[in-house]
């Protein structure tokens, strides 16, 4: 973060930084360069369902990290990220407006939506932002009520289209692919005993958004290569699995990634987990999956 730069400012958990996010950000971006200032996002983590209402099973998603990451992506310069907490969650809506945006953030402008609600129990609106914004010498652009639509509406949309295994029309309305972000870590070996070895990821944000259980085509970034495989979520119920875990077969790839952070990008949607009668009709599933998969991969290279 700049410290004192003259901000431009908006306002939210942006999670999923996704299209209907991108109009807003793009609108704070331009006016930052018309008006001369550094274009900002206010966030917060942890989410504040997770702290009022002590949601320990909401789903995000992004990690704050990766939040931050596509912001910037963006355009955004500025990603300050507030941890959401009782102490925070109690600021009058004043404090609030003249401790955080106008003394640490030095806020000059806030492009903010008519729903906006603020201080303790969210008790402000926009009417009071705008009695605070004389005060305090900011201005204020709201964000048309289309625009806010647009953001509640892709956010459903693609929590939904996820927790349905329904990827293309997830990324669709995320502009970019769906990913995960974990630690190689070791399995049990099933996979390479069916000669399908795979990366086991281990994710420890328990509550980053994972997709529906089953087979997908994805890709990763791994030392500078651009590296395609399928990835099977779910419990293995072949071999009796109990609990939910994610492997990745990737194609014409034999390095030891094992500790390594990777990104993986959900490209395609292969089919629902099964079980199979034995290991050798799994085995021959998976070669199928895997014709599938590379015959997919195909058409993006054509």
């Amino acid at each position: 973060m700049i410290k004192n730069s003259s901000k431009i400012i908006t306002v939210g958990t942006f999670d999923g930084v996704h299209i209907g996010h991108k109009k807003i950000l793009n609108r704070v971006v331009n006016l930052a360069s018309e008006n001369n200032l550094s274009p900002s996002v206010l966030t917060f983590f942890p989410h504040p369902r997770m702290v009022l209402q002590k949601a320990d099973d909401i789903k995000l998603l992004n990690t704050i990290e990766e939040r931050i990451s596509i912001l910037k992506n963006y355009g955004i310069k500025d990603v300050v990220v507030k941890e959401f907490n009782p102490t925070f969650a109690n600021l009058s809506a004043e404090d609030y407006v003249k401790k955080i945006l106008v003394d640490e953030l030095n806020t000059k402008q806030i492009v903010i939506g008519y729903d906006h609600h603020f201080g303790k129990n969210r008790s402000a609106n926009i009417n009071d932002l705008k009695h605070f914004s004389r005060k305090y010498n900011f201005t204020i652009e709201e964000i048309l009520a289309q625009d806010i639509e647009d953001v509640t509406v892709s956010s459903t949309k693609i929590r939904n289209a996820l927790n349905t295994g329904k990827i293309s029309i997830a990324n669709s309305f995320l502009g970019y692919n769906y990913f995960i972000t974990g630690e190689v870590i070791k399995g049990k070996g099933l996979g390479r005993t069916l000669d399908f070895p795979t990366a086991n990821i281990y994710i420890k944000e328990n509550y980053k958004l994972i997709p529906a259980n089953g087979v997908y085509v994805v890709k990763s970034r791994i030392e500078d290569s651009t590296v395609y495989g399928m990835m099977n979520i779910g419990i293995n119920p072949t071999v009796d699995g109990k609990t939910r875990s994610i492997e990745v077969n990737f194609f014409n790839f034999d390095k030891d990634i094992y500790g390594k952070v990777i990104r993986i990008e959900f490209l395609h949607w292969l089919r629902s987990e099964q079980k199979f009668e034995n290991l050798e009709a799994l085995k021959k599933q998976l070669s199928t999956d895997m014709n599938n998969a590379k015959d997919f991969i195909k058409t993006l290279n054509e």
